[in-house]
């Protein structure tokens, strides 16, 4: 008869060291809180002084470290240092045990939990978690981790849900968030819903940088000009970026409105924002806080932008603003240089796409002009139009009624939303039918992808007609800035004035035949 004998385990349960060990287990702790704010970070203080004391209480044990994060989230391990430098000291064997308050304090990422704890285990690192009693080194310590790091994860998605929830809550009620550190112009207001109060200081860059802009100058320049000043970024760096010079250019806070939720986070365990392209609903507050921009020059502006970004031929070594355009290819002129290095150096504004190619075939016949050219003609256009100023109001006036008046546009909007709307209840009793009845599946696709195709329709011409309210509003604005300048204009001029040509001038053509059609804000044209 075979005889059986149980080898009892080298392990002592209490050490979880080999009996007789002569060395000590070493044993580090983490510790994490995932805001700045006070009370957590008396949490902070308090959990590296009881692991510190934890750890010497065990006279088995030799601590190593006490890890820490300090206002960062359980999500996502990238940003999270002290954690990362733990996990790499115990690949590298400097670690036998790690302990930890809970499962949501090592990672709400079921994925990471799992997968760190296997490989830890692998490398002889045991990790205990101390509010559920776990060690992973147990038998059934994955099993019952498994569950855990899953409830923690669905506890942190929970808790984003409800942040999102009370953000949009927050902007719906009217309060602005922002980050006043980062934003130029702006302090924090003592009043939470009026949240910004004008930095006088700072509101003086922006308003230079829109003011250079709108003389024509492009966003390098304008950087460099800053920098010469020895202006400091939004964020105190010295250097400005063309991107930080766009977003000051086309954020609507600086006319005094506010647009929410501009980004959004789709995946609460990675807290990447994206750009909120329609995905999730925006909220716009109008007249929300004292303006540095009036809205008409933030109007104009924001026409300018679209202007340049229309043509890649747009150079802002230019003193007409890329308002001067080819009558023959629609492309700016730009400013050329002749014979640059003898003595009949000349400047002179030609299209820029008039050389295309390598063979220089002309593509455009429209002439090339000096500056003192264009200069004087835009003199003689700008007297013919200034003749009659009152004739000029009046019909800048009648003009803004005809842009003011929406009415039928927002009839086809209201009209074409309930459609929208009554498409949304036929696919979802479509769908219902399919799932209770025996259709005919080709028919029922036939149907829905109808009724899919007209709803796209709709919405884009939806987003047309909205589009187009909008730019007879921008239209209306700048007719009624153009009024105001009007009012402070000179009568005859002798002589070329930059302030003029840029507040009044839309745009102007040449034609072929030498001649420049100037068109004023107001539309009216003037050819000279």
């Amino acid at each position: 008869m075979a005889i059986v004998k149980v080898i009892p385990s080298k392990i002592n349960p209490l050490t979880r060291l080999p009996h007789g060990s002569l060395h000590k287990r070493r044993v580090a702790a983490y510790a994490r809180v995932s805001t700045e704010q006070e009370e957590q970070a008396n949490s902070y203080e308090a959990q590296v002084d009881y692991y510190t004391n934890f750890i010497n209480s065990h006279p088995e044990w030799e601590k190593v470290n006490i890890y820490t994060d300090k206002g960062i989230s359980g999500t996502n391990l990238k940003h999270r240092d002290g954690f990362n430098k733990m996990i790499e000291d115990a690949r590298a064997g400097l670690i036998d045990l790690i302990i930890t308050k809970s499962v949501s304090r090592f990672a709400r990422n079921t994925l990471d939990t799992i997968s760190l704890t296997r490989e830890l285990k692998s490398k002889g690192v045991e990790i205990f978690f101390e509010e559920q009693n776990v060690y992973t080194f147990d038998s059934n310590g994955e099993l019952m981790l498994t569950i855990l790091a899953s409830m923690a994860q669905e506890e942190s998605r929970n808790i984003s849900e409800n942040v999102k929830w009370g953000k949009k809550k927050k902007a719906k009620d009217g309060y602005v968030q922002l980050g006043y550190s980062r934003f130029m112009g702006y302090d924090k207001h003592q009043d939470p819903k009026i949240a910004l109060k004008v930095n006088e200081e700072q509101a003086e860059v922006i308003r230079f940088i829109y003011s250079e802009f709108l003389k024509g100058k492009g966003y390098n320049l304008i950087c460099r000009e800053l920098e010469t000043k020895n202006i400091k970024t939004p964020s105190g760096k010295d250097k400005w970026q063309v991107s930080t010079i766009k977003s000051i250019l086309s954020n609507e806070k600086y006319k005094g409105d506010a647009e929410m939720q501009k980004t959004f986070i789709p995946n609460f365990l990675d807290h990447m924002p994206v750009k909120n392209n329609g995905e999730q609903e925006k909220i716009y507050i109008e007249d929300h806080h004292e303006p540095i921009i009036n809205k008409e020059h933030w109007q104009l502006v924001q026409k300018e932008i679209r202007r340049r970004e229309g043509d890649s031929g747009y150079s802002s070594n230019n003193e007409f603003c890329c308002k001067i355009i080819c009558g023959e290819c629609g492309g700016f002129y730009g400013k050329k240089i002749w014979h640059s290095t003898d003595k009949y150096r000349k400047e002179v504004y030609q299209c820029c796409r008039k050389f295309r190619n390598k063979n220089k075939t002309t593509i455009c016949k429209t002439p090339t002009f000096t500056a003192e050219e264009i200069k004087n003609r835009f003199v003689i256009a700008y007297n013919k139009f200034i003749e009659d100023k009152t004739a000029v109001v009046d019909d800048c006036k009648e003009m803004m009624m005809i842009l003011d008046d929406s009415k039928s546009i927002e009839e086809e909007i209201s009209n074409l939303t309930m459609r929208a709307n009554d498409i949304v209840v036929l696919v979802e009793n479509l769908v219902e039918r399919n799932s209770t009845e025996p259709i005919d599946q080709t028919e029922f696709q036939r149907r829905y992808n109808e009724l899919d195709e007209e709803h796209s329709f709709i919405i884009k011409r939806i987003e047309e007609l909205s589009s187009e309210i909008e730019s007879k509003k921008a239209q209306a604005i700048c007719l009624e800035s153009f009024i105001k300048d009007l009012d402070n204009m000179p009568g005859v001029i002798d002589e070329f004035d930059d302030n003029l040509w840029s507040t009044l001038i839309d745009k102007a053509i040449v034609n072929k035949d030498g001649t420049i059609k100037f068109i004023f804000m107001n539309g009216r044209e003037i050819i000279d």
